[in-house]
């Protein structure tokens, strides 16, 4: 009768089950791509001064205008409106704005139209929130123009050359006059050091607004690319620009001061040191001391040297050296002595330093087998440090506090996810952001001591009601054991899995130096149609390899001189070890990836064709001499010094080993990996006789989107698995 009872009860469970699943809703690839599964933020969110209100950037829909709108702390309450572009006449949106340090001046963005990853031309607009006057900086579409401290002069970019507009007189004066297209640029970044670096703007004003110190660019010498844009025309025009190739000219950089005052520049003498590149320029507290990091081509040596503006004389502060490289970051920190904070990897992992002005180590804040990812500040009454680490899981980002001299430290926001907090201006609370892979985006008021929710400001509740609704399983966080390392790695199975079946394994990753993609965090479009996918039946994996982030420098540069072949072996020994799973068809196992990703589902295919079946490769490199000199150089020295490295773990070198069905598109318009590599490995593959699929989209860049570009794109995609998985 137990037997019985029990019996009914389990077939009633599986048939509530099944109802409820039947009842879930599948998710399409047109949902994912028309924007119904975006998420909530808040926009360009400033701490104003007095730490106790914020500014952000909104849209009203009813006025049908931008506005920049004041924010108090503690309450939520709406202060005021600082500006609405309903009362700006010529402004119709605001896309980005800038305060001036005393808050009285905003620098606004409009008409934004992108030229590379980063850069953009636009018009702007300060306005006199007292006065309620809009002055335009000019009339031109503009680079990077940044106010001074004082907030009386805008320093910017056009034409390759630098101009300075006095706000009070309305005067503007050209500080530059040699800029010219493709050979000579003043502070603005060139291609390489834009993508590479991550910065565009090269020029820096002093504390005191008297003088801008800027990098000018002689790319003269480097090797021009052109780019084939076809257009509406009859005939198709070209985008022609410089982009320096692993082993070829980079452009040379020199270092310049512009007296304000004076109207006097000075070049500043910077050739005993490591300059090769000159990646950041930044003015201490003091505004007579510029401190300039210099680095060699094979960036494994950075010196920081501070320049005396007053006599033009240079030192050298603090010299950094690491086997492999050393990462330029954005964390170098100025206090009002001219010490200095300074992230570094030195005990092996990247961790917080404090520096005296002359660079001589005063603390080692931060400590233990785990990443810094964020610094956040510093404040002076409290004598805490606030950052962002690894602490709680290298799939996890906690938020912490610790004592300038490393003591004392205090998890603030540690819940297992991604945690991370803008600060108020005196550090008395931060804007903390939560979201885990089941948690869009939470935003809360924290205090800064405890660490303790004060209220919560916006969250995504509706967003994630609206997913409940439909098919989608948890991310499974495991790690897998090969070739002598635990490496970090999700499955996302279908709802329905049974592990009496045996399923196809569709295999995803990036690869790249430093990177991570096992991330306990909301995910993206990428996310979604691996959730479809594994609806559909297949079995989803995700595992982050050797020379992947946050796990340790020597994990993470164990690929110097040879990437792709460690990074290839994980990934094969990786689908080896899942294949061996009872529920995983060994006969069935694709992967794929983009950029550089693709550049590894292309070598997995090739050189692993008793393991994949199948994989598909989005605007991969797939030669590194084809790519740019500042990213590839850093892992893999010149193909001067490292033929062997470069050609080795080409796939163009392995195309002979292809048994598999392949996949291989790439947009025509990509200016960071060239099509150039596309099409240098299908030669390969046509003088090999091998078959495979491709697709060119026009005029697309390495994103491969606009209009309805990423739908056509995840369709193919979809149907290449369904056909050949």
């Amino acid at each position: 009768m137990k037997y019985t009872i029990l019996t009914r009860t389990l077939v009633l469970f599986l048939l509530v089950s099944i109802t409820a699943l039947a009842q879930k809703k599948d998710i399409t690839l047109e949902e994912i791509w028309n924007g119904s599964f975006r998420t909530e933020g808040i926009t360009a969110l400033k701490s104003l001064n007095n730490g106790t209100q914020y500014a952000a950037l909104n849209y009203d829909r009813t006025l049908a205008a931008s506005t920049i709108d004041v924010y108090d702390y503690a309450s939520g309450n709406k202060e005021k409106t600082l500006v609405s572009s309903k009362d700006l006449e010529g402004v119709d949106y605001i896309i980005s704005y800038e305060l001036s340090d005393d808050e009285s001046k905003v620098l606004i963005a409009t008409k934004l139209e992108q030229v590379y990853r980063r850069s953009s031309l636009g018009t702007y607009f300060v306005y006199d929130i007292a006065l309620k006057q809009l002055t335009q900086v000019s009339e031109n579409r503009i680079q990077e123009p940044t106010l001074n401290l004082q907030g009386t002069r805008v320093a910017y970019g056009y034409n390759n050359n630098l101009y300075l507009k006095n706000l009070v007189s309305g005067v503007t004066k050209q500080i530059t006059n040699d800029g010219l297209k493709n050979s000579i640029i003043n502070g603005i970044t060139d291609w390489v050091y834009e993508e590479e670096f991550a910065f565009v703007r090269a020029f820096d004003w002093n504390a005191t607004g008297d003088k801008i110190a800027y990098i000018k660019f002689d790319e003269s010498e480097v090797p021009r690319f052109s780019m084939d844009v076809y257009g509406t025309n009859l005939y198709p025009s070209q985008q022609v620009f410089k982009y320096p190739k692993a082993g070829d000219p980079n452009a040379k950089v020199s270092l310049h001061l512009y007296d304000v005052n004076s109207a006097e520049t000075v070049d500043v003498d910077v050739s005993r040191y490591n300059s090769y590149y000159i990646p950041r320029i930044l003015w201490t507290k003091d505004p007579a001391v510029l401190s300039v990091q210099c680095t060699n081509r094979k960036q494994n040596v950075v010196d920081l040297i501070f320049v005396d503006a007053a006599k033009n004389t240079t030192s050298l502060v603090r010299q950094e050296k690491d086997a492999a490289y050393v990462d330029i970051t954005d964390n170098l920190t100025f206090f009002a002595d001219t010490s200095f904070i300074w992230t570094s990897e030195m005990d092996g992992w990247n961790h917080i330093y404090h520096f005296d002005k002359n660079g001589r180590k005063l603390h080692q804040i931060t400590t233990g087998n785990w990443e810094v990812t964020n610094y956040y500040g510093y404040d002076e009454k409290t004598n805490k440090v606030f950052y962002q680490s690894t602490e709680n899981g290298s799939i996890n980002r906690g938020v912490y506090s610790t004592g300038i001299n490393g003591k004392n430290k205090q998890g603030l926001s540690i819940e297992e996810g991604s945690n991370s907090a803008n600060f108020s201006a005196d550090f008395s609370y931060y804007i903390g952001t939560f979201n885990d892979t089941e948690t869009p985006f939470v935003f809360t008021l924290n205090d800064s001591k405890t660490g303790n929710v004060l209220r919560e400001i916006k969250n995504n509740n509706v967003l994630k009601q609206k997913v409940a609704d439909y098919k989608v399983s948890p991310k499974e966080f495991s790690t897998i054991n090969v070739n002598g390392e635990d490496l970090n790695m999700y499955l996302i199975k279908p709802l329905n899995f049974d592990s009496a079946k045996k399923y196809p394994l569709f295999m995803y990753q990036y690869s790249g130096p430093g990177s991570q993609n096992v991330a306990n965090r909301w995910g993206g479009s990428n996310d979604y149609w691996h959730q479809m996918l594994a609806q559909q039946g297949y079995v989803i994996a995700c595992v982050d390899g050797r020379g992947t982030g946050l796990k340790g420098r020597d994990f993470k540069k164990v690929t110097q001189n040879e990437l792709g072949k460690y990074e290839v072996e994980d990934q094969i020994a990786a689908a080896k070890a899942l294949g061996g799973r009872p529920y995983i068809d060994a006969n069935r196992i694709g992967i794929w990836g983009w950029s550089y990703g693709g550049f590894m589902a292309a070598n997995c295919l090739f050189q692993g064709a008793d393991t994949f079946e199948m994989s598909i490769a989005v605007a991969p490199v797939t030669s590194w001499r084809f790519y740019d000199t500042i990213y590839t150089e850093r892992y893999m020295t010149t193909p001067q010094e490292n033929a062997g490295g470069y050609d080795n773990n080409s796939p163009i070198y392995h195309v002979d080993k292809l048994e598999g069905d392949f996949l291989l598109v790439h947009g025509s318009a990509d200016d960071n990996v060239h099509v150039q590599n596309t099409t240098r490995l299908v030669e390969a593959l046509v003088q090999a006789n091998k078959q495979f699929d491709w697709a060119i989209y026009p005029d697309k860049n390495h994103g491969i989107y606009g209009g309805n570009t990423r739908l056509h794109l995840y369709t193919k995609m979809t149907n290449f698995i369904k056909e050949n998985l």
